[in-house]
């Protein structure tokens, strides 16, 4: 099953990212805006046009804001949504992980893989800088037939950013799950993978995680850190 088929209401993260950079689980309709805003509404036949107008008034307002806070993205082109965790736990840190936290979406049923296997991964990119900006997934990466092609690295190899492998290697194949990589355990350079191939996608990760300016005002911390979903599909010894 599809990362996107997990289905609706898991948490972007709970506490770990700040307040400002979480993904409100919101509908992409505008009537979704206009329902709350009516409840509370008197809908006697006097009223319910004026009601009416008065809730979508405000929706358009909402979504006037956000398009100026940067929360236009969710609300238009959100990310798939998630079911609740198969476990009951929160965020955990993984062992010898340099401090990247996961949270499993569903536990896999099949072998772990180990340092020297070929494992096979879908994924969602985030930063947690820009407003949780997706700057790359496999499902963007489509085959001859039209069908995603899954992210493939030898295991162990030091290719790939320390906070996916680590992730990796207690998962499941058919696992689901997500992670929170500080900058420690994310991107060093620009030549470790996985690379976005659309060139701006590109540009724009990684002049963020590497702004000099940004970077001598203390702000690494924030830069870049990431969020990757990641499904473990297969693996081979």
């Amino acid at each position: 099953m599809a990362i996107a088929e997990v289905a609706r209401t898991a948490p972007l993260t709970t506490a770990l990212i700040p307040i400002n950079h979480r993904k409100p689980p919101v509908p992409n309709s505008i009537y979704y805006f206009s329902r709350p805003l009516c409840r509370n509404i008197s809908v006697n036949a006097s009223s319910e046009s004026v009601s009416r107008r008065t809730a979508t008034r405000r929706a358009v307002s909402f979504l006037l804001a956000a398009s100026f806070s940067g929360l236009t993205k969710f609300l238009i082109d959100p990310l798939p949504c998630w079911s609740e965790p198969t476990t009951k736990q929160g965020f955990v840190e993984l062992p010898d992980s340099g401090g990247v936290k996961a949270l499993d979406l569903r536990i896999g049923d099949g072998d772990i893989p180990v340092d020297g296997d070929k494992v096979a991964i879908h994924y969602y990119g985030r930063l947690a800088a820009k407003q949780g900006w997706r700057f790359d997934s496999t499902y963007d990466h489509k085959d001859a037939t039209g069908e995603p092609i899954p992210f493939e690295f030898i295991l162990g190899s030091g290719k790939v950013i320390s906070g996916i492998e680590s992730a990796v290697r207690s998962m499941r194949t058919g696992g689901i799950r997500r992670i929170i990589v500080p900058p420690s355990e994310g991107y060093q350079s620009t030549f470790q993978e996985p690379i976005p191939p659309n060139f701006f996608d590109r540009q724009r990760l990684f002049t963020t995680i590497f702004n000099p300016t940004r970077l001598a005002n203390g702000e690494g911390s924030t830069l870049g850190t990431l969020i990757f979903d990641i499904e473990l599909v297969s693996l081979r010894h």
